[in-house]
């Protein structure tokens, strides 16, 4: 049997609905309302001739509007005369009032409502052309920093952020980290990468670029970022030309994964592998770190690609001196394969570029005197490499990759010795042993925050010490700290007792770096700023990933600190044309040199003159370096 539902139920009910629509339907309720009071009372002081004591008649409308004046300031009926049309005054202000308060309280409850959602970062981006960064890592400060200094000379610049944490949150830790940020636009909206909704507010479709961030927390970054990249290309109101996407991958063995789903969208950074080869040859060579720092950041000189037609024909060997202020690194083919030091006798072609040095991209211009002083060109014989000894101390993922990579690049009989402590580390050790066919490895269970634990090791006995942090198994501050507590130790004993080593030693939290860092080349704090410098430049340009693969690739060229010796005569005023065809002879590019006077000098890059003016004299000591593209 049906119940009988009654007026008062459906009024109810209609009234719910209209308040659950909003605050705009409860303003345009309220407004009929008023109309209806203001209008009811004119058309009952119309009918009854109602008028203030002295005046005539009031029309309809005279009586609306003197109506309306009393709704919106209920003062104006102070000066009213005649009881009759106070009473129905006093009716229209009561009404007035009732209406006007509960108008303001649902606009402020509005504002509030909507400063609210402001907070939260949930309101779209309507930007063009913007550089979108998905996820929140120690990260962004490097990014953001780099992107400001790449769009410094553009005034419509803007880098969207997109992270879980609060709005409010992001964009106070950025004020507090990086201070102005220039000309360039910082918006940071609230949401998870992984949500396709949330990718609408930061309008990736209409970005020039996107950054994913591996997260730090998660047990599983790599499986995260593959998410975020499926979320991008399968967005369902995604535009038709490619995205470009420049994403972090930590295991090499999930890059695959990710190019299956980016495509040729996708350019990759494979964290783990770039990482472990910078430990593997900074360790081994004295300001090679500081040549990757000078690459990779957007201070200073970088890397450009052009075209020059009007060379199509030459072989390279030709071309690495006909710019006086750009140094040529290599050559970049039709199939965007990067070729760094390519032979000599390479043609060439209309359809390649050129991989070169230079302050800005304007500053890109051939010409200068090719002036060569063959007299000092001197072919130095390269001593023979020794076996090396090398402390590894600590231990994370990326070790057996550096492990590996030292392999390929220390003397037949080296050694390695491993100092950590942790479950099943001697036995996955041993597992790497077996491959390994330059250097023998051992290992030594132990605290390496232990002074008298160092100091039993015979540190004087090794050439190199990789320092790593137990990023596995610790918090980023634990671990930093312990590698912190280690570096400082291994500094003590290094200038108490005069030993001679190289330190390479990885932090995680860039503050921690700054806070460790001294003026020392060798002393190199790797962390992921060098990555954060990589993901900055590859978002700027899609085919520098190119480049940079081929850079840390061990197979191929790369780069090397050679002793001046093997190419020019020290003592005497020689230009770098000239050290430029010493190597071209080698089957060798040089992009630079290293004085050994400067090496501990911070303010001049500890000695490091990358692209230097080809024209201009300098004197070598037997003590320097040329930094050139080599095989070996």
């Amino acid at each position: 049997m049906k119940s009988e539902v009654k007026f008062k139920d459906r009024l109810k009910y209609a009234v719910d609905n209209t308040f659950s629509r909003g605050t705009g339907a409860l303003i345009l309720w309220l407004g009929i309302l008023s109309v209806v009071i203001i209008g009811f009372m004119a058309l009952i002081v119309n009918l009854f001739k109602i008028a203030p004591e002295g005046e005539t008649q009031l029309g309809f409308w005279e009586a609306f509007w003197r109506n309306l004046m009393r709704t919106l300031d209920a003062g104006t009926m102070g000066g009213d005369s005649g009881w009759g049309y106070r009473l129905a005054m006093l009716i229209v202000t009561i009404g007035g009032v009732f209406v006007i308060s509960t108008l303001i309280g649902i606009l402020s409850s509005a504002i509030e409502a909507k400063l609210n959602d402001l907070r939260k970062g949930r309101s779209r981006l309507l930007e063009q052309n913007h550089t979108v960064i998905l996820g929140w890592t120690e990260q962004i400060y490097t990014i953001v920093s780099e992107l400001n200094a790449a769009n410094a000379n553009q005034k419509t610049a803007c880098v969207a952020i997109l992270g879980e944490l609060d709005k409010v949150v992001m964009e106070e830790a950025l004020r507090e980290r990086l201070g102005k940020t220039g000309s360039a636009h910082i918006v940071c909206r609230s949401g998870s990468p992984m949500e396709m909704a949330d990718l609408s507010i930061v309008s990736i479709n209409a970005s020039r670029s996107i950054i994913v961030l591996s997260p730090e927390e998660s047990e599983d970054p790599d499986a995260e970022v593959i998410k975020i990249i499926l979320a991008i290309t399968n967005h369902p109101d995604r535009r038709k030309e490619p995205f470009h996407i420049i994403a972090e991958m930590r295991d090499s063995r999930n890059a695959e994964v990710a190019r299956i789903v980016g495509k040729d969208e996708l350019e990759l950074i494979q964290t783990g592998e770039i990482v472990a080869r910078i430990i593997a040859q900074t360790c081994r060579q004295s300001g090679l770190s500081v040549v990757y720092t000078e690459l990779l950041d957007f201070g200073g000189d970088e890397i450009y690609l052009k075209s020059f037609p009007t060379l199509s024909g030459k072989p390279y060997g030709e071309l690495i001196s006909l710019f006086n202020k750009n140094a040529v690194l290599g050559m970049l083919t039709l199939a965007s394969t990067a070729r760094l030091n390519p032979p000599m006798d390479t043609i060439f072609t209309e359809k390649d570029q050129l991989i070169l040095l230079a302050e800005d991209d304007d500053k890109v211009v051939m010409g200068g005197k090719v002036t060569l002083q063959i007299e000092f060109i001197q072919n130095g014989v390269t001593p023979a490499p020794k076996p090396e000894r090398t402390l590894l101390l600590g231990w994370n993922w990326k070790a057996p990759t550096i492990i590996h990579e030292l392999d390929r690049y220390v003397a037949p009989g080296s050694s390695l010795v491993v100092v950590a402590e942790g479950e099943r580390i001697e036995e996955r050790l041993h597992e790497i042993a077996v491959d390994l066919e330059r250097q023998k490895a051992s290992f030594i269970e132990g605290d390496i925050t232990d002074r008298r634990k160092l100091e039993g090791l015979k540190l004087d006995s090794f050439d190199h010490i990789i320092l790593l942090c137990y990023s596995d198994t610790l918090s980023v501050q634990k671990a930093d700290a312990r590698t912190m507590i280690t570096l400082l130790h291994l500094r003590d004993i290094a200038e108490k007792k005069q030993y001679r080593f190289s330190i390479v030693s990885e932090m995680l939290d860039i503050r921690n770096r700054n806070l460790a860092e001294v003026a020392h080349a060798d002393d190199f704090i790797v962390s992921d700023k060098l990555i954060s410098l990589m993901l900055a430049q590859v978002s700027e340009n899609k085919s520098l990933n190119a480049v940079f693969q081929d850079i840390f690739d061990p197979e191929g060229s790369e780069i090397y600190l050679k002793p001046v010796t093997g190419y020019v005569q020290t003592g005497k005023p020689v230009n770098f044309y000239t050290v430029i065809e010493a190597a071209r002879r080698k089957n060798e590019t040089a992009i630079g040199y290293r004085l050994a006077a400067d090496a501990r000098n911070s303010a001049e890059t500890y000695g490091v003159r990358l692209n230097p003016e080809k024209s201009a004299n300098v004197i070598f000591s037997e003590s320097d370096k040329i930094i050139v593209l080599a095989n070996d």
